[in-house]
């Protein structure tokens, strides 16, 4: 009940606003009519003639905006639009003409000039209506496309955090697999280990929540993976090389991950002989160039060949789209026995 309430004094609230900018719109007109006029009138019947001018120029608005526009113009009855707001204007033309002339009537001429002229004041009301659709057409548009801007904001971030969502069970199942694999060798490396971890899981968990990170703290993500596939992996050599300077420069993150992860699991962990992992990376102000090589076995059995985990990569293709629209450049390079993928980036 209460809820209900918050919501109805919510509505009034808005109405309120909504009267009190037709309000001062109006009152804007009336001084504008009368700057215009002059007041050769006298004060109070310039006044008066541009207030009861006003009054039937609202008619003519208010009845347009919501009783013929609505109960025909949206309902594409165009010809009954027209015609019944064309005959409105020529049904309330005359009653302005007389009040007007009421108005004028202690000076005879220009009561005489007002009947002189109804044309003029007749193509006025046809004006005001005319400017009255236009500007309901262009409001009506306006606000379509920017429910649209905001339904496109709202299911690409809805989308986003779906991909967030597959992406980080993922690489915890992977760090989880990682520490199995030390503990059974009976590592003596295993606190170093542990500590690597700590700061993975830290980052994945707390700091991946943003919607960007500093460039620094994934590749300190990434480097931190590299070490436990070092001790994992015994027969790959890994290179990681980095040049150029690491500042303020900022990253969607767990973005990179992805493309290192498959070189050791579609690529190396299928090799008997020794393989390779070489990344390099390639930092400036405002854009980064990632490039990862893996070998690749000569002959892969048949189900490798269809990359059953390759949802990893369809989904950092994606993010790719909706975060970086022009604003990226993805190669991939897949030989017989190499697997590389080039990524320049506008970090801006």
């Amino acid at each position: 009940m209460a809820l209900s309430g918050v919501k109805i004094l919510s509505k009034l609230k808005d109405a309120q606003i909504k009267w009190i900018h037709h309000l001062i719109f109006w009152l804007t007109f009336l001084c504008l009519l009368l700057i215009i006029e002059g007041f050769h009138l006298g004060f109070w019947h310039t006044f008066l003639y541009e207030f009861v001018n006003i009054i039937f120029y609202a008619a003519i608005v208010y009845a347009n905006l919501h009783y013929f526009i609505p109960t025909h113009l949206k309902k594409n009855k165009f010809a009954q639009y027209f015609i019944r707001l064309g005959l409105f204007i020529l049904i309330l033309t005359p009653i302005k003409l007389f009040s007007l002339y009421l108005v004028l009537s202690g000076n005879p001429s220009d009561a005489a000039q007002l009947l002189d002229n109804q044309g003029l004041i007749l193509l006025s009301n046809f004006f005001v209506g005319g400017f009255s659709t236009m500007y309901n057409i262009v409001t009506e548009w306006a606000t379509q496309i920017q429910e649209k801007q905001d339904l496109e904001t709202q299911n690409m971030q809805s989308e986003l955090k779906f991909l967030r969502s597959q992406i980080n069970p993922h690489f915890l199942f992977n760090t989880l697999n990682n520490l199995y694999a030390l503990t059974l060798k009976k590592s003596d490396q295993a606190p170093e280990i542990v500590i690597k971890l700590s700061e993975m899981m830290r980052y994945m968990l707390y700091e991946c929540n943003e919607p960007k990170v500093f460039l620094r703290k994934e590749l300190n993500y990434i480097k931190n993976y590299l070490d436990l596939e070092r001790i994992r992996q015994n027969k790959v050599e890994i290179k990681f090389t980095q040049t150029g300077a690491v500042h303020h420069q900022k990253i969607a993150p767990l973005l990179l991950i992805t493309f290192i992860e498959n070189c050791f699991k579609h690529g190396i962990k299928n090799s008997l002989e020794t393989g390779y992992v070489n990344l390099e990376i390639l930092v400036d102000e405002n854009e980064m160039q990632f490039e990862v090589t893996n070998s690749k076995p000569a002959a892969l059995p048949y189900q490798e060949h269809k990359r059953s985990g390759g949802i990893g990569l369809v989904n950092v293709k994606r993010r790719l789209d909706l975060l970086y629209p022009d604003k990226h450049h993805l190669e991939i390079e897949d030989t017989p026995n190499t697997y590389c993928v080039r990524l320049n980036l506008n970090t801006q």
